[in-house]
């Protein structure tokens, strides 16, 4: 037995490092479990975008459609990997109905709000932490390469302008003088001034000793097996470090937490959802500020010393193999939109596992049947942009406080 703690937090990502925090600083004895190095998930090698802007939930009119048509395509940006799966059919299902217009609109409302809240706290936490993690406040152009494309990006930039998002319109001379090495064949682009980014992976590690200074144990390579329970409560977590006991326990396992719940007899509506990321060393000339290669859904992030392109959406169940002609397909379509740049032949390639609902939307939530097991998952692409409100509403879920926002569209509930 590894002693007792007011709160054992299980996944040592950035949304169980932002939940630690957030329990910490109400006063709370803090552990951290994680089956790896601290953030070796999907939490270090991401974008490192934090993009309010992004407030168009992954479920959309017409994404089932395009989704069904990318399936047989196996560089396309949304894959969906043929085969029978129980729960991946339900997921589906629930996702056909998340697409619909007024679902939609529900979640814009929602995410917007809970994407601006969550921006604001990462800057505190930042600035008053003083965590060195190279963050800037440079927005993010959003670039097109086909008239088509560039007219629907268009119409969601206005109907996010009606939610208060900050968008702007930019015509193809407009992109092209904000970052010169666009293309000329450029459309156009949408460019958002209230989103910034940082280097994920220092951003764990700063936030990491941060919390070792405050006092909250970290057990790196300790993976939970499981949970032992009585009368409504989890009364152990069963790890490859032995078991922990705490009044209170916090599931942050990103697209494990399914797998961890299937013990007590519960099903998570989480699909993995692989992603990749490929880092180069940084060219000259080099974008100075993140673009969003939209049409084939490629994120590009300038860091120090290299720059990244993190894209693709894979459904293909808990596979961690790296398909080469996926990363191909990513390198080869950033040619569309950006030129004068030397790709070198060596580079840094990862790919992770994203948890995802089938409305887009984190569950935020106690888990039916047990009183002291919260759930905090499902954040899709935006593990890093909605951390810190998440962490935030965790702890104030823990403490019985009112919390800062209405958690009905976060609850489990909503999937029945």
């Amino acid at each position: 037995m590894n002693g007792d703690t007011d709160v054992l937090v299980v996944g040592g990502g950035v949304i169980g490092l932002c939940s630690a925090y957030y329990l910490a600083e109400q006063g709370l004895r803090v552990s951290i479990v994680e089956q790896g190095e601290i953030g070796s998930g999907c939490s270090g090698a991401n974008a490192g975008l934090i993009v309010p802007s992004y407030s168009i939930p992954l479920a959309a009119p017409g994404a089932l459609g395009q989704g069904l048509k990318w399936m047989l395509q196996p560089d396309s940006p949304f894959y969906i990997k043929p085969r029978f799966d129980p729960a991946l059919c339900s997921w589906l299902w629930k996702f056909r109905r998340a697409c619909k217009p007024q679902s939609m609109l529900q979640g814009i409302r929602v995410l917007r709000h809970l994407n601006y809240a969550s921006s604001e706290l990462c800057e505190h936490l930042i600035v008053g932490e003083s965590l060195t993690c190279n963050y800037r406040r440079d927005g993010w152009l959003m670039t097109y390469t086909t008239e088509r494309g560039f007219q629907k990006a268009v119409e969601e930039a206005r109907l996010l302008q009606s939610y208060d998002v900050g968008l702007k319109i930019l015509k193809p001379d407009e992109a092209r003088e904000m970052v010169p090495t666009l293309r000329p064949e450029i459309c156009g682009g949408i460019f958002s001034q209230d989103d910034t980014h940082l280097n994920p992976e220092k951003f764990v590690q700063a936030l990491a000793r941060r919390l070792n200074e405050k006092g909250v144990a970290i057990h790196p390579h300790t993976g939970a097996l499981g949970f032992t329970s009585s009368g409504g409560s989890i009364t152990t977590v069963r790890t490859t470090g032995g078991d922990f006991r705490a009044r209170h326990v916090v599931l942050a396992a990103g697209a494990w937490s399914a797998g961890l719940v299937r013990h007590l007899g519960l099903t998570l509506p989480v699909q993995s959802a692989k992603g990749y990321s490929i880092s180069i060393k940084k060219p000259e000339p080099c974008p100075q500020i993140p673009l969003y290669l939209s049409e084939v859904k490629v994120a590009v992030t300038p860091l120090e010393g290299v720059l990244r392109f993190a894209g693709k959406l894979e459904l293909v169940g808990m596979n961690l193999d790296i398909n080469l002609r996926r990363v191909d397909a990513i390198m080869s379509a950033s040619k569309d939109y950006l030129h004068n740049i030397e790709y070198p032949d060596t580079m840094e390639i990862w790919r992770g596992l994203r948890p995802c609902t089938p409305d887009g939307l984190p569950i935020i939530d106690r888990l039916p049947g047990y009183d002291n097991l919260i759930i905090a998952t499902g954040h899709c692409m935006l593990g890093v942009t909605l951390a810190p409100i998440t962490g935030k509403l965790v702890s104030q879920l823990v403490c019985g406080q009112a919390p800062d926002m209405d958690l009905a569209p976060f609850r489990m509930a909503r999937f029945k």
